[in-house]
């Protein structure tokens, strides 16, 4: 990814204790939930349709997020199919009281547009 400081994050949200495990960090499942939104918010503003992760590979973890902690997820296409998406997700925290953010999470996340009847609809290339 680009220069954080120049780019505007896919979704940003507040690690609240529901998103926690008894040792106060969140879920490594609830990350992963938080980078297929981002991507699939990407995805879905390009498509102008639903569209519906259909994977996610090289998906790791890097420093813990604590509950309190704020989370950035940025997203970038990596390819563009025929109806598919592929989108590499970062997801970065930062503690709210500080300016350092951390990698917390990093993936490539593959994404479909459907229509109305979850058939896959053509997404338009990138410009």
């Amino acid at each position: 990814m680009s220069d954080l400081t120049k780019k505007v994050p896919t979704i940003r949200t507040i690690v609240m204790p529901a998103d926690g495990n008894p040792y106060g960090v969140a879920f490594g499942g609830w990350l992963m939930g938080q980078m297929a939104q981002a991507g699939g918010a990407l995805a879905a503003k390009h498509s102008k349709h639903q569209s519906v992760v259909v994977g996610a590979n090289d998906v790791s973890f890097g420093h813990p997020v604590e509950i309190g902690d704020e989370l950035s997820v940025y997203a970038d296409f990596i390819k563009i199919g025929r109806s598919s998406m592929t989108v590499q997700v970062e997801a970065y925290r930062r503690d709210r009281h500080a300016d350092e953010m951390m990698k917390a999470g990093t993936g490539v996340y593959i994404f479909v547009a459907v229509d109305g009847d979850g058939k896959p609809v053509q997404v338009p290339a990138l410009v």
